[in-house]
């Protein structure tokens, strides 16, 4: 049972999506990319991020590869530990948004009736509330908390995912192999967590993906606002800083353009991760 479990969790994810094209490729070597950076960011980074050692406002050198802040602080070492930071909050956001989109979704599109008029009026109030807004209310209210941004996002942006999911549901829910499967006898929970939602993986990584990219996009425009946790280090924390502290006025470039680069490429690399593979049409194929 174990490895006809493990099997299935394989089968789910699909692993030649993403080398559909080189497109895909290079976007997932992007993300990779990052990934080590992030997970290695004690072995990479020259110096403590927080360390307030040396002189302020230097210019980048051998010593500093891009000089240091306000503080003194080494701004590479920085650029390399807020990796963690943003990566995080991009990954655990999309995955509760993911969840919760998937779960809603498929319920609605399989169980059908009031359960579906149910979910899908909720997931209409959810699209049609003005998410910006509503986005930098909750996390004032709430406080700078990484944790914050998390939910924030989590909880606001599921409702796209849901519809996506809902459409596909419903195609899924009618075809054949469906139907044979009702008629042997097994339970819907089964159907929907094991056929159904194998037919929708698709959406899945292509939501992943695109969750991950616009939860770092949040996170990193809710730091700007000052509403981003001040004890985390972050690419978008980073721009603050240098926004509020004369990185700006003094023409600091690389203290602000560094951060704002990474967020740009790493992002880039989750968009790149749902391109499609372009089809050769000859003359005559209309």
């Amino acid at each position: 049972m174990i490895g006809d479990r493990f099997s299935s969790y394989v089968s789910f994810l699909n692993w030649k999506w993403f080398f559909d094209n080189k497109l895909k490729t290079v976007g997932l070597s992007m993300v990779i990319a990052v990934v080590i950076i992030a997970v290695f960011a004690p072995y990479i980074a020259p110096y403590d991020p927080m360390s307030m050692e040396f002189a302020p406002f230097l210019h980048p050198s051998s010593k500093h590869l891009l000089g240091t802040d306000n503080l003194g602080r080494d701004i590479f070492s920085q650029l390399i530990w807020g990796s963690r930071t943003s990566l995080s909050v991009g990954i655990i956001a999309a995955l509760i948004v993911v969840t919760i989109g998937f779960s809603i979704g498929i319920t609605a599109g399989y169980k059908r009736g009031v359960t579906e008029n149910l979910l899908m009026g909720m997931t209409d109030v959810f699209i049609l509330i003005p998410g910006l807004p509503l986005m930098i209310i909750i996390a004032s209210y709430l406080g700078p908390n990484i944790y914050n941004v998390i939910l924030v996002v989590a909880l606001l942006w599921w409702c796209g995912t849901a519809r996506v999911v809902h459409s596909r549901t419903l195609q899924v829910r009618e075809m054949s192999f469906i139907e044979t499967t009702k008629m042997m006898g097994f339970k819907e929970s089964y159907i929907m967590f094991r056929h159904v939602l194998l037919n929708v993986r698709d959406i899945f990584i292509a939501r992943l993906c695109l969750s991950v990219a616009s939860a770092m996009m949040a996170e990193a425009g809710l730091a700007f606002l000052g509403l981003g946790d001040p004890f985390q280090i972050s690419w978008g924390g980073m721009i603050t800083n240098a926004f509020n502290k004369g990185g700006f006025v003094l023409n600091l470039w690389w203290w602000y353009i560094a951060p704002g680069l990474m967020i740009s490429l790493t992002t880039s690399g989750f968009f790149l991760l749902i391109s499609r593979k372009k089809k050769t049409t000859y003359p005559g194929d209309d």
